[in-house]
């Protein structure tokens, strides 16, 4: 399968109209933005790429399984709930780790996140249950803190934040078995639908987002947590999940594309880095699966990404590159923050344009937020300095 790295070979495109409507009125005011043209892009994005979240299940429940008050050295309070969901005579659970800064006089804003390889694999304590089974079944003890810096739980409590995460696999394994939906969330609604169908109306990432959104659920009875500055947050294909969390639940106030690349942030018309071609043939479960008549097609494609980050208009988003992730596309993530200014300007805010400088290291800060840090495709400490500069702000 053909991928480019070479900036030179990206050819010329034209995106399509983000404020233009289906019937052809272009929007000129917020009111309209909100009421009437980004339904339409929920709905086509629906329709299109990411398929359908799950409606809230009947019956959910919140169990503390621990509690710890001298975490992190002494800086946090930590809790593992187990969060249960019922429908249709089934149930599905996750457990999801929760830091809130110990000392904190007032609730405090909370980063909600999903992680790869389960809770206890991006947190320093060793008496963390483990979570997020490999697609075999087994947990992997050696696993323990692998992935501490892709969350920085100690250095975020120390900033003041809460911070709240759920392994990926425990809402929808991650896996292009066209089975694998039937060990995720969409069991509880789905179950008596054949393989085929499902798959024409719903996704992985859909899942992903739907977790993430219960997640805040359960954290709107925390009586420490500032549900009102709650921050999504997401990696590469979680960075996707919570782009696609941001733009359903209008209840987190920033969210936090992080090297989310083609599918993701980046422009999908340059045809630089990973291409539908490539994601689809990986990972069709990730989409909806009329999403890969577009491989090799992708100017056919009714919308391209700034539309995505236009749904989280007038709220933050926050875009994270790397220098060396050209497979992410750091230019086309750049780009496609710069294309959703349109929009924002329909509130009143300016935000940054294609011509703004962003040099290695920077940060641009405002309502549309990007930085590129040297290194390769990871999320770690210099990337959540950019987050924290933004959340700073918010608080």
């Amino acid at each position: 399968m053909y991928k480019n790295e070479d900036e030179s070979m990206v050819g010329a495109y034209t995106l399509p109209e983000v404020l233009e409507c289906s019937d052809g009125k272009i929007i000129d005011n917020a009111f309209d933005w909100v009421h009437i043209r980004r339904p339409e892009i929920l709905e086509i994005y629906k329709k299109t790429m990411y398929g359908y979240l799950p409606v809230r299940p009947d019956k959910t429940e919140f169990e503390v399984v621990s509690e710890k008050n001298d975490a992190l050295n002494n800086t946090a309070v930590r809790k593992e709930i187990k969060l249960t969901f019922s429908m249709n005579g089934k149930t599905h659970s996750f457990v999801m780790l929760l830091y809130i800064p110990k000392n904190a006089v007032a609730p405090v804003p909370v980063f909600v996140g999903l992680n790869f390889r389960g809770n206890h694999t991006v947190t320093p304590e060793n008496d963390v249950i483990m979570t997020g089974k490999t697609l075999d079944g087994e947990f992997v003890e050696s696993r323990r803190s692998i992935h501490i810096n892709r969350c920085c739980f100690e250095e975020t409590v120390k900033r003041g934040y809460a911070t709240a995460t759920v392994c990926y696999h425990d809402v929808y394994p991650d896996s292009k078995d066209e089975n694998s939906w039937r060990k995720s969330v969409y069991n509880l609604f789905y179950a008596d639908e054949s393989n085929e169908k499902f798959h024409t109306h719903a996704s992985a990432i859909s899942a992903w987002a739907w977790g993430m959104s219960r997640m805040l659920d359960c954290l709107e009875g925390e009586k420490m947590i500032d549900c009102s500055k709650a921050f999504v947050y997401g990696l590469s294909r979680l960075g996707k999940a919570a782009l696609w969390t941001g733009a359903n639940d209008t209840r987190f106030k920033m969210v936090i594309s992080n090297e989310s690349g083609c599918c993701g942030v980046a422009l999908l018309r340059r045809d630089f880095g990973e291409n539908v071609e490539i994601i689809t043939h990986y990972f069709p479960h990730w989409f909806v699966s009329s999403f890969a008549q577009y491989a090799c097609c992708e100017a056919e494609i009714p919308f391209d990404q700034h539309w995505l980050i236009s749904l989280i208009a007038p709220r933050y988003a926050v875009i994270g590159s790397a220098e060396e992730d050209l497979h992410a596309d750091p230019k086309g993530e750049f780009l496609s923050g710069a294309h959703a200014r349109r929009v924002y300007k329909l509130f009143g805010i300016e935000t940054y344009n294609e011509n703004t400088p962003h040099p290695v290291g920077s940060h641009i800060t405002g309502a549309v937020s990007y930085h590129i840090r040297s290194g390769v495709h990871d999320q770690n400490l210099a990337d959540w300095e950019h987050y924290w500069e933004i959340a700073d702000k918010i608080k």
